[in-house]
């Protein structure tokens, strides 16, 4: 009668408990908790969706992956821009002259030394500038840091590469 009596107390908390577990799991939703992404797929991610939100146009995705104290080199000569606002400032007025924009990105090389990151990449813009067909290719070079929001951009400089000249024609002698 005593082992009879262990089993069914030892039964009755063992469903005791299970019923506890699946109520939270439940709670949960049944979801397990996911795994966080090693630390160059997190940059890579940071690229594309700021790279999204500047396609886009949306304030709330660019400003999640750029500091406040970021240094922007533009392709144009002028000077860097320094500063989230003063970046944005720029960023809007340049917003404004383009439609159907579409920029791809391609052939990035990520590094990453502790909270540091850097990613250069190549891209290809198409849309409409000031009512005109556009096509633009360049290269960008970020410099991220994690920060307590995620990683950061610091430093963004980016160029336009310039079409290459054709070859001078070589003179035929007569």
């Amino acid at each position: 009668m005593r082992i009879h009596g262990r089993v069914v107390l030892t039964v009755a908390l063992v469903l005791l408990m299970s019923a506890a577990l699946g109520a939270q799991r439940s709670r949960r939703g049944n979801q397990p908790e996911p795994l966080p992404l090693p630390v160059e797929q997190q940059v890579d991610l940071a690229i594309s969706e700021m790279l999204a939100g500047w396609q886009i146009g949306d304030p709330q995705l660019l400003r999640k992956y750029y500091a406040d104290d970021v240094i922007v080199v533009s392709g144009a000569y002028e000077p860097p821009l320094v500063g989230w606002e003063n970046y944005w400032r720029a960023y809007q007025a340049q917003r404004q002259r383009m439609q159907s924009v579409r920029l791809d990105r391609r052939n990035t090389v990520l590094r990453i030394k502790g909270d540091l990151a850097w990613a250069t990449y190549q891209w290809e813009f198409q849309g409409l500038v000031d009512q005109q067909p556009a096509f633009f290719q360049g290269h960008t070079t970020l410099i991220l840091e994690r920060q307590k929001e995620g990683w950061r951009i610091v430093h963004n400089h980016t160029s336009v590469a310039v079409n290459p000249a054709a070859p001078p024609q070589s003179a035929q002698p007569d």
